[in-house]
């Protein structure tokens, strides 16, 4: 990805290296935040608006099948608490000064141009997020979280959280290098920051009271798989902006496979469960992705009409 040189974004709060105080509680609350606006299905042209949205559920990790904890359990589950009083967020260093935090401001710049001209194109103004780095554990609206959730967002704060160590993770353990593959996640998450003010997450902490742990994970795997369109979209954005490099587009499909419930159950465990699914199979990660990319129009993201 040609991304040096590149404007930052300034939403981007390093917590690195501060301490965290209190006990490991967990993530909960998750269903907080803004119901935020809802945006109805643009017209024609291949960015049109966003598509109307059937609420659901949220987020996070994506590597929550390697440490054993279900999302679904983050919602609800733990002590919820909010940010920490003495912690204090400072900007990120001067540029090239952090390689890999300069990447991710680019990455978050970009995505911001993408969502404001969406949002613009309906008549609405795009509400950024702030994108918080951090090493081990991080105190949030959300809760309290340790790294091996992997990146999430909270609704509560309207802010994806990421130890940037999980990209070391994503190369070796999960067998997804390279830049874009990187790129990918932050554009997932990002991703559900747009189903937080379109309603999607509000309205399923609603739902999902009256629903069975099964169905749960059914709605899930919509909501991801919408993400990755989303993170899709995003890629087409790039290539518009011509910041694609030969290989680039590969990287995020392999992402997108090697992190497949299908494909981590069989790594982890040597066989998938597909009731337990709650993110998609490799799969249908990688075709959602391949849509976004190919039509680069949010409105063809509607992962809750008819199969996924």
């Amino acid at each position: 990805m040609k991304w040096q040189g590149r404007q930052r974004s300034s939403n981007v709060e390093d917590r690195r290296g501060q301490r965290t105080g209190g006990g490991l509680g967990g993530l909960g609350g998750l269903g907080g935040g803004r119901g935020g606006i809802r945006i109805p299905t643009g017209g024609g042209g291949s960015r049109g608006g966003i598509s109307g949205l059937i609420g659901i559920m949220v987020v996070l990790g994506i590597i929550w099948l390697a440490t054993g904890q279900n999302p679904l359990d983050l919602l609800t589950g733990g002590s919820s608490m909010g940010p920490s009083s003495s912690a204090t967020s400072r900007q990120l260093p001067a540029q090239g000064q952090d390689e890999l935090a300069d990447f991710v401001a680019v990455v978050v710049k970009e995505t911001e141009d993408l969502w404001s001209e969406q949002f613009a194109a309906v008549g609405e103004d795009y509400p950024e997020p702030n994108v918080v780095l951090f090493t081990d554990r991080v105190n949030t609206a959300c809760g309290l979280a340790d790294s091996s959730v992997g990146p999430f967002y909270c609704p509560g704060d309207s802010k994806v959280y990421i130890d940037l160590s999980f990209y070391d993770q994503l190369h070796r353990q999960f067998g997804a290098p390279g830049d874009f593959a990187q790129a990918y996640v932050l554009a997932h998450e990002v991703g559900h920051h747009i189903q937080n003010l379109t309603g999607v997450l509000p309205e399923f902490n609603q739902r999902r009271q009256a629903m069975s742990q099964e169905e749960a994970n059914a709605y899930s795997v919509r909501v991801e798989l919408q993400a990755d369109c989303y993170a899709g979209v995003w890629a087409n954005y790039a290539g518009q902006q011509n910041l694609l490099e030969q290989g680039d587009i590969e990287e995020a499909l392999n992402a997108a496979n090697q992190i497949g419930d299908d494909t981590l159950q069989k790594r982890m465990q040597g066989f998938a469960v597909p009731k337990t699914f709650n993110h998609g199979t490799s799969a249908q990660r990688k075709d959602w992705f391949e849509r976004g990319y190919q039509s680069g129009n949010p409105g063809d993201c509607d992962t809750f009409a008819g199969a996924v």
